[in-house]
Order: structure tokens, then C-alpha cells, then sequence
């Protein structure tokens, strides 16, 4: 088993720590998008970007690489973020989100060619995925594997569990689901809302191998990710089930539905990247973007903080 050095935990911490301020810094700068959901992706980013996907920063469209796609492409800014921070997109990119040709809200490859799949409708991604899998088969690139991030509500989508057949029935060992299980939907609770379980047994109905993982302990991904990627390669899907809290990081947003779709003002923007920065024993930097002012539209960018 590869474990985890100390200063490797570390470094995936702070890329985490930079997904999330960049996320709360987008969405204040754009006026929309999901602090939530892209919260609980933190961790689950950083260790799939910076240590486990088969990825090259000088050519990100290789034959040879691995897929990752966003399912529940509403959280595109943890995703932004994790490819700005890679390098595949500009920082100041970033600050263009939600406005006329700057990135969108969901996923577009077509205005976003980095992105390995478009997404909007809730449950297509697996379907997606479980079709690169089976093609990767058939072109006998047994060292690629693709990674689908999914998330728990969405696993209401019938089109999930059609795909879940799929990739069983054909045996697809490399293709790898996590579902980001932070229980809470739009509206409410995941267990109120539309219960996933038993949701580990569900998956191993399906006939799919389930590994389970704490999603916001870097040590404890990356040896999920190990085992799905090299150990559980028997001719069954891996499903890594992570556990992780809804907002992860800005106390007024963990597990509360109210912040699975909503902007923060300036002001509030300013207290989660204080409380971001004190929990990550980071030195408080300021928002680098301002939205647009209501006198002349125009959007304000300050690069560095200052």
C-alpha cells in the first residue's frame, strides 16, 4: 500500500483550504452558484488532482489520460478551482464565472474544452462515464480509468441505477463512482427527502464492489482510490461512498440545506473567507473580486488581495 507521507497530507489540505476560498470568492464575485456541494468536494478534488488521476498539465486532452467527470456539475466552482490551482485554467479565469463568456454555472466543454463532459440534468454522468469505460475496454487501455463524482441526492435519478446495470454487465472494473455523501439536498436532508439506504448494500445489489471513506481525510481518499485503482480490479465497478458534510469549513453552512444554492454578499463573503482562513491557520487575504456595481456594471478585480 502507498501511503500517504506527511507533507503529501499536508499540501492536499491547503489545495483543499484554495478550492474553497476560491469557490466562496467565485460565487460572491458572480452572484450564484453552490457553496455547499462544492464544499464537500474539497478534499475529494485535491487528492483525485494532485495525487491519484493519470494527468499531464502539458497536455491535458492525452490518449493516455484518466477521465474525471462531474456528475453533479452544479458544483462546478470546487471543479474550477481544482483546475485553475492544476494549471489548466487562469486564476483570473476564475473571476469570470456566471457572466457572458466567462465560465458557466454548469459544466459546458463546449465553452470550457478542458472539462472532459458537459452537465446539467442530474444523472447523466455515470451513464457518461460507464460509455468512456466500455470504449477504453474495446480499445484495451487497461491502465486508464475514469472517475465519476456523483452526487447523493441525484442517486434519485432512475438514469443512475440503468447505469449501474451497465457497467456491472460488462464487467467495467475501470471505472470508479464516488458519491459525495454529505446528506443534505436542495430542499432538506437526504434521509427526508428520498432515503439512499442502505446505500452499501444498494450498490452490492448492483453488483458493484463499495468501498466506504471519510471524504474529507485526505490519508483515508487516497487509500480508497489506491484500492479501487490497483487492489479491487476483479471485474466489478468500484463505488467509493465518502462521507462528507454539506459546506464543509463555514460553520453556518455545514448541513444546511439554505446553503446548497445561494450567493453570499460582500460583507458575508468576507466572514467565510475569515473563518476559512482562521480554520486553516491561514493569513486573511481579502476578496480579489467585487461584484458588478449597480451604477456602471462593472466588475471589480483586484488579483493578490490588495
Amino acid at each position: 500500500m502507498d501511503y500517504l507521507k506527511q507533507n503529501e497530507i499536508n499540501q492536499l489540505q491547503d489545495i483543499a483550504y484554495e478550492i474553497r476560498r476560491l469557490t466562496v470568492e467565485m460565487v460572491v464575485c458572480g452572484q450564484w452558484g453552490h457553496i455547499g456541494g462544492s464544499f464537500s468536494l474539497a478534499e475529494i478534488l485535491s487528492t483525485l488532482y494532485f495525487k491519484e488521476l493519470r494527468i499531464d498539465s502539458y497536455q491535458a486532452k492525452s490518449e493516455h489520460r484518466d477521465y474525471l467527470i462531474l456528475s453533479k456539475a452544479h458544483c462546478s466552482p470546487a471543479l474550477y478551482a481544482v483546475l485553475a490551482l492544476k494549471g489548466f485554467l487562469r486564476i483570473e479565469d476564475l473571476y469570470n464565472y456566471c457572466k457572458i463568456g466567462g465560465l458557466d454555472g454548469h459544466l459546458d466543454m463546449l465553452e470550457t474544452p478542458i472539462l472532459e463532459a458537459s452537465g446539467g440534468s442530474l444523472g447523466l454522468g455515470l451513464s457518461y462515464s460507464a460509455g468512456v469505460a466500455y470504449g477504453l475496454r474495446l480499445k484495451e487501455k487497461f491502465a486508464q480509468r475514469v472517475y465519476c463524482i456523483i452526487g447523493d441526492g441525484e442517486l434519485s435519478e432512475g438514469q443512475i441505477w440503468e447505469a449501474a446495470m451497465f457497467a456491472s454487465h460488462y464487467r467495467l472494473d475501470n471505472l470508479i463512482a464516488v458519491v459525495d455523501y454529505n446528506k443534505v439536498m436542495a430542499k432538506g436532508f437526504v434521509h427526508e427527502e428520498m432515503s439512499q439506504e442502505p446505500l452499501v448494500e444498494r450498490w452490492k445489489s448492483f453488483g458493484w464492489n463499495v468501498i466506504e471513506a471519510d471524504g474529507h481525510d485526505v490519508a483515508d481518499l487516497h487509500k480508497a482510490f489506491y484500492t479501487a485503482k490497483y487492489l479491487e480490479v476483479r471485474g466489478k465497478p468500484n463505488c467509493i461512498i465518502a462521507h462528507t458534510v454539506k459546506g464543509k469549513g463555514i460553520e453556518e453552512c455545514e448541513f444546511n440545506y439554505q446553503w446548497h444554492t445561494h450567493a453570499p454578499s460582500v460583507k458575508k463573503g468576507e466572514e467565510f473567507l475569515m473563518e476559512l482562513a482562521k480554520r486553516y491557520n491561514k493569513e486573511y487575504t481579502g476578496l480579489r473580486c467585487l461584484p458588478k456595481s449597480k451604477d456602471d456594471g462593472s466588475l471589480a478585480i483586484v488579483i493578490g488581495g490588495e
